[in-house]
């Protein structure tokens, strides 16, 4: 079965060098799990962090279900993230020592279960974002000049 895309972070790749990606589960209520069926959800300020041995996500916006009956629903709660202990222990050490950071990537439905994607992740300078954007720009030049070519 394949996975059906909810939400894309495209500002995570500009803003920052991905280095590695992990898959996690997400702890969620019955109504958020339908809004994200919905495709109201937001990752553009979201982040993770782990503490006490445990991973969450903090400021995914989840729009609340039209039908919930629930009326004090916060849609920045923080979440927990699904990761075997494994996956926690190297991620601990990879953060603490080299200062990175995990950013949500991707946000699918797999076999019916929420997962998202995280990226182990490093800031980029303003300079490293012009440099991305010139070797764009001479890619895409090159491209048409050979397309007018043939």
């Amino acid at each position: 079965m394949a996975e059906k895309i909810i939400a894309v972070n495209r500002k995570a790749y500009h803003n920052y060098f991905i280095l590695e990606t992990y898959e996690s589960g997400l702890v969620l209520t019955g109504g958020e799990v339908k809004s994200l069926r919905e495709g109201k959800v937001n990752l553009g300020d979201s982040f993770g962090r782990i503490e006490k041995n445990e991973a969450f996500l903090y400021n995914m916006h989840i729009s609340p279900y039209f039908y919930d009956a629930k009326e004090e629903y916060d849609p920045l709660r923080t979440r927990k993230l699904l990761f075997h202990r494994e996956e926690i222990n190297r991620l601990i050490g990879k953060i603490n020592q080299k200062g990175l950071t995990l950013i949500p990537l991707k946000l699918y439905f797999k076999k019916g279960r929420a997962k998202i994607e995280l990226g182990l992740a490093k800031g980029k300078k303003l300079h490293d974002k012009r440099e991305v954007l010139k070797k764009k720009a001479d890619k895409r030049e090159i491209d048409r000049a050979m397309r007018g070519r043939g």
